[in-house]
């Protein structure tokens, strides 16, 4: 069976694990199970997130996707586009041979572009809103890597990519292409990677609930991250609602000790 474990809520908080989340990636593996780490946080490079998960104990295994290679990989090698994201989108737009201009450089005012790209980052301003939805007026594609309203932090919930996405959306008046959670773009992905049975495990029902009916798969609900008990009873329905990872993994696994 696999397991696709989103990041934010689920593994950490920030730069904090969250308690039992390490040991309970440790077991899967202990146990033959196949794992993944699915995120729509688009911000940082594959690389990155993959060395914060080993900084927390925890084997990426070439098993990242983030909702920046999602979104990449629906551009054309070879293509222009502007860039309202951070390092993530543009590594790996840049490894499709796709030539990057960022939104907040004004030498990139007024030039043409195939698509701007629109991606979580703390230093979205005015500025990139205008010329991001400028570019969109005058013809280029509208892609995000996601539209998550909010981002989860240990303070709480901050504005997220989705959140950014928005705004740019309604200044050009264009819907826009989303290629991560819970979208078909991002599912492609996880199914080459992992299969096509398993359980997505997150702590967003909009977002990886709905992911997990893209996929076909179960829906494992944590309340470690956005979503807590109060909530419930919460849509789509979860297959299973557990306290944290921890106590998921650890149900999952004695179900298939002999005897029980």
């Amino acid at each position: 069976m696999a397991w696709a474990l989103d990041l934010d809520g689920v593994v950490w908080l920030e730069d904090e694990a969250i308690a039992g989340a390490p040991e309970a990636i440790a077991a899967l593996r202990a146990a033959g199970e196949h794992v993944g780490f699915v995120t729509n946080f688009s911000f940082g490079r594959r690389e990155d997130i993959a060395a914060k998960l080993e900084r927390h104990g925890i084997d990426a295994s070439n098993g990242v996707i983030t909702s920046a290679m999602a979104a990449a990989a629906l551009v054309p090698s070879g293509a222009r586009a502007l860039v309202c994201a951070g390092p993530g989108v543009v590594d790996e737009l840049q490894r499709r041979n796709v030539e990057t201009l960022d939104a907040s450089d004004p030498a990139a005012r007024g030039v043409s572009v195939d698509v701007v790209v629109v991606g979580y980052h703390p230093t979205f301003d005015y500025d990139r809103m205008t010329a991001a939805s400028t570019a969109v007026r005058n013809g280029a594609r509208l892609l995000g890597t996601n539209d998550d309203s909010t981002y989860p932090t240990a303070a709480g919930p901050v504005p997220g990519g989705g959140a950014l996405l928005a705004s740019i959306a309604v200044a050009s008046g264009v819907s826009p292409e989303i290629a991560g959670k819970p979208y078909q773009p991002i599912a492609d992905m996880v199914h080459e990677l992992l299969g096509t049975d398993g359980i997505m495990v997150g702590d967003r029902p909009d977002t990886d609930g709905r992911f997990a009916l893209t996929l076909g798969w179960e829906f494992g609900l944590v309340l470690t991250g956005v979503t807590s008990r109060a909530d419930l009873p919460v849509d789509p329905d979860p297959d299973v609602v557990a306290d944290s990872l921890h106590s998921l993994v650890s149900e999952a696994l004695s179900r298939r000790e002999p005897g029980r």
